[in-house]
């Protein structure tokens, strides 16, 4: 059964130290890479430098980092550092993100996603190449920044996307994408946007590294999984960003509901939206045998690498399902 490139997602509970410990012994158990999210938890540069010093091979991402919460220059010199600590083996990725952490988190204004996630792309790719910083755009303004070290390697920039506008987006300025929380079946249209923004760059498609990060969790309580992947992302579909998202693949009922329980502040109606139907197709839970089947799916129809984000906060079920879908098993 191929499942295609497997990979970790850190953080995982309860704290760094157990970060750490993970992604050593996800590298000993065969896992290709380690991809760290920024959603609230640990810094994930400071955490990509500490996965640095426990392993040797794995390939250490960010998936991704908002680029309105860091300025370009800010972003170049912590890839800078990182790539430094495990040359070859770093990948940025960044995104748009969302309204809830960007504006409510950070106090940031989420305008013109699009532009801003082209020029950070612009302007950070090109201080990792050592240049000195002269750009004026719509959204960023940098000028006279150089990395006193340049990194020994380049460093891909990967674009988190979701809809066609930034999967074209994608497709075109980044050297990888990183997508989630979607379909298997809606991965085809995903992909033939991706194609066109690569072509518009001329680049092959077929050539490009689709990076998916999976809810999953090895369990005989698929009751209890859909009760923690409602815990753990209705509020993601309660932000525009994923709501649009969700309806444009398909669950345009379910993201109606859920859209009008935020709109009231009802929170039963919210998590109402989240309907059986539609956490069965996003989360990937069940036997051991289940979950790699639908790990296949997604790589048969694309996806080049598979990030396991284990789908609990208990310890033993965050090893159950990490050692049982280790590659190396």
């Amino acid at each position: 059964m191929n499942l295609g490139k497997l990979a970790l997602s850190l953080p995982v509970p309860p704290n760094v130290p157990a970060c750490v410990d993970w992604a050593r012994r996800a590298e000993g158990l065969g896992y290709e890479s380690i991809w760290i999210a920024e959603t609230g938890g640990p810094d994930p540069f400071v955490l990509a430098a500490a996965v640095a010093q426990v392993t040797q091979t794995a390939r250490i991402g960010i998936a991704v980092s908002p680029v309105y919460i860091r300025t370009p220059a800010t972003i170049a010199a912590a890839s800078g550092t990182v790539s430094q600590l495990a040359p070859g083996r770093f990948i940025l990725g960044v995104g748009a993100s969302s309204h809830a952490i960007v504006e409510n988190w950070h106090g940031v204004p989420f305008d013109r996603p699009l532009a801003r996630v082209r020029e950070t792309v612009t302007t950070v790719r090109a201080m990792l190449a050592g240049e000195k910083s002269n750009f004026d755009g719509t959204t960023l303004h940098t000028h006279g920044f150089r990395l006193m070290v340049p990194p020994p390697a380049p460093v891909p920039i990967y674009v988190g996307a979701l809809r066609p506008a930034m999967l074209e987006l994608a497709g075109e300025v980044g050297d990888g994408v990183a997508v989630n929380l979607f379909p298997v079946e809606a991965l085809p249209k995903m992909l033939e946007h991706i194609g066109i923004g690569a072509r518009r760059a001329n680049k092959d498609p077929r050539t490009f590294e689709v990076v998916c990060r999976h809810q999953v969790l090895v369990t005989d309580d698929k009751a209890g999984a859909r009760e923690l992947f409602r815990t753990a992302l209705t509020g993601y579909f309660a932000t525009p960003v994923y709501n649009k998202f969700a309806a444009w693949y398909g669950f345009e009922e379910e993201a109606a509901v859920i859209a009008e329980g935020f709109r009231r502040g009802d929170r039963a109606l919210t998590r109402r939206g989240m309907t059986d139907r539609f956490v069965d197709s996003l989360g990937i839970f069940g036997s051991l045998q289940e979950c790699r089947e639908r790990i296949a799916a997604y790589a048969a129809a694309g996806v080049t690498t598979a990030i396991v984000s284990p789908l609990s906060f208990d310890p033993g079920a965050i090893r159950q399902t990490i050692e049982g879908l280790a590659p190396q098993r």
